[in-house]
């Protein structure tokens, strides 16, 4: 057996790794001595993320996520140029399988507490979640009242398990540990978009989250320029944080804004590429599907 016959077979699990809305937008040719990683255009956020930062973070994070699991499994791989390929020995990696695999997204309540970025990779600045509190607010509005974000994020949300889709990609109702009410009234006013925004029903949307920050926690924000290092980096320390028994939660919303992408970029003093709550959650949180 090859070793890209061998790495296949732990495909379920490297596939695990994050994107954006769970889009998953990655693509794998297998060939006989290298496997090629593309983008499949339509699975990209031109609304959201018209400049592709949050498509380049997810690829690094698929790319770092592959090395590990092919590590795990004592296979000798590398990465270059959208191309993993045989190499002398492993990749030196202190994360196991095991790690890729409890990595835990919550979006529904933390308990207090402080989280320290000791430990963690450089180029991460620490917020207290409060301070964040109002412009996330400010984000939400703008997403729901945005059209196309707003309806880019209604064609990623999977609100009914009838859906086809539902057990594939996108982010369920459950994942976003929404009541089935909630889920259908989200449903409905998006279903209904162009009526709802003429009624100012955004700011009712955006007022769900409203109190998600308000509490003494932490938030963290990865620095940096925008490339796949960075994206391998964001892994890297999602699964410190798994580690110690940490989930996170995207606040992507905050980038995606002009006005409080600005005002965190002054915040932190440097670009930043992503931004995320971190703690313990108050319920286990479930599992975003992954595409077979």
């Amino acid at each position: 057996m090859s070793w890209v016959e061998e790495f296949r077979a732990h495909e379920a699990i490297y596939r695990r790794a994050p994107s954006a809305h769970n889009t998953q937008p990655w693509t794998l040719e297998y060939r006989a001595d290298e496997i090629v990683i593309g983008i499949d255009p339509a699975r990209a956020l031109p609304g959201s993320d018209p400049g592709g930062r949050d498509l380049r973070l997810g690829l690094g994070a698929f790319v770092e996520t592959c090395l590990i699991v092919a590590a795990d499994a004592g296979l000798s791989v590398t990465y270059d140029s959208r191309r993993l390929l045989a190499a002398p020995s492993p990749y030196v990696t202190p994360f196991t399988a095991a790690d890729v695999s409890a990595r835990r997204v919550a979006r529904g309540a933390y308990r207090p507490g402080v989280v320290s970025t000791a430990g963690l990779e450089p180029g991460l600045v620490h917020v207290p979640s409060r301070d964040l509190a109002d412009d996330l607010a400010v984000a939400d509005r703008w997403m729901f009242s945005t059209p196309r974000v707003a309806l880019e994020l209604r064609d990623w949300l999977r609100l009914d398990p009838g859906d086809p889709r539902y057990r594939l990609d996108g982010l369920t109702d459950r994942a976003l540990e929404l009541s089935r009410g909630e889920a259908r009234v989200l449903a409905s006013a998006l279903r209904a978009y162009p009526v709802t925004r003429r009624l100012g029903l955004a700011a009712l949307l955006a007022a769900s989250g409203r109190n998600l920050l308000r509490y003494d926690g932490s938030v963290l924000v990865l620095t940096g320029d925008v490339s796949l290092d960075a994206g391998r980096r964001l892994l890297r320390t999602w699964l410190t944080l798994g580690r110690s028994g940490l989930a996170v939660h995207p606040l992507s919303q905050l980038l995606d804004c002009p006005a409080t992408a600005a005002r965190l970029a002054a915040r932190v003093g440097a670009t930043p590429l992503a931004v995320f709550r971190v703690g313990v959650p108050l319920h286990e949180p479930v599992r975003s599907a992954r595409r077979p």
